[in-house]
């Protein structure tokens, strides 16, 4: 594909030049980043800022961009799936999108081909983010437009996101809300918590759906999205998730993961307008607990 910098194009970042007639900017990226994209013959990086009159080059011959799909974790799930995007029910134990000790074996990879948008290659069409042995519902965008929705509709707050925990203890009171900035631990820089240098603002609501002998089942919805944002503001009230090897007590109840599963996701299409509501049942992991908990 060749394509000439128009007067209208000028000063452009090569990898926005060539979202469009590549479909989306993470696939525009991956092609710069395996050499494949020439500007006036020579490679250029994806923050170049192209120039009038040059013509730009785009070899597809051998599909180096696309990654060979790695085979899906036996228990994932696609629950909903059309042109736009993916909701995916993810087990536990498998990282969202490679990162320093995860190299491969995650889902992004799992999804490749499937999965487009946002400037990053590497996390291609994620819109949010499970921890590693948090299970549940996650959202991915299949293209640049559809992401580039989904995110806005993240930060407006119109993207449902419950989880069921059991926590330790009892909270207080039937329901409530913790709004307590967090950033990384002054003394402990693996964790998050409320003794931060660089608090960032947090909302978690919660309300209590089953009181048992020494642990609480909770339904909890997050108002902001940040990292641990759970684990860490019920460690903050002093209920943290049953079995959390971080924020608890490993272990308990016989887990040997936390105890927290992202039950459900409700949105309107950011294309369609249709209404979205999914729901993931408990996995058999947490059942189990709960039930040795006496629920």
């Amino acid at each position: 594909m060749e394509l000439r910098v128009g007067p209208e194009r000028q000063g452009e970042r090569l990898d926005a030049l060539l979202a469009g007639p590549l479909g989306s900017r993470s696939r525009a990226q991956r092609l710069i980043a395996a050499g494949q994209v020439l500007v006036d013959g020579r490679p250029a990086p994806k923050r170049y800022r192209a120039r009038e009159g040059e013509l730009v080059t785009v070899d597809e011959s051998d599909r180096r961009e696309r990654p060979a799909p790695e085979a899906a974790p036996a228990a994932l799930r696609i629950v909903h799936e059309d042109e736009h995007l993916l909701i995916v029910d993810k087990p536990a134990g498998v990282v969202v999108h490679p990162a320093r000790g995860h190299a491969t074996g995650t889902l992004v990879q799992a999804l490749a081909g499937r999965a487009a948008g946002g400037d990053d290659p590497e996390r291609a069409g994620i819109v949010h983010r499970l921890d590693r042995d948090t299970s549940g519902l996650l959202v991915v965008a299949r293209s640049e437009e559809a992401h580039r929705a989904l995110r806005d509709m993240l930060q407006r707050r119109e993207i449902v996101r419950e989880y069921v925990t059991l926590v330790e203890g009892r909270p207080p009171a039937r329901s409530g809300t913790i709004d307590a900035p967090l950033g990384r631990d002054r003394r402990e820089r693996t964790r998050m918590s409320t003794d931060t240098d660089d608090p960032r603002s947090a909302r978690t609501h919660f309300e209590i759906l089953r009181a048992l002998p020494q642990v609480t089942l909770l339904r909890v919805r997050l108002e902001t999205g940040r990292t641990h944002q759970i684990r860490a503001h019920l460690l903050a009230i002093g209920h943290p998730v049953v079995g959390d090897p971080v924020y608890g007590t490993a272990g308990l109840l016989g887990l040997d993961r936390q105890f927290l599963h992202a039950a459900r996701l409700a949105f309107r299409h950011p294309v369609t307008g249709e209404q979205l509501d999914v729901r993931s049942e408990l996995p058999k992991d947490l059942r189990a607990a709960r039930v040795r908990a006496g629920g």
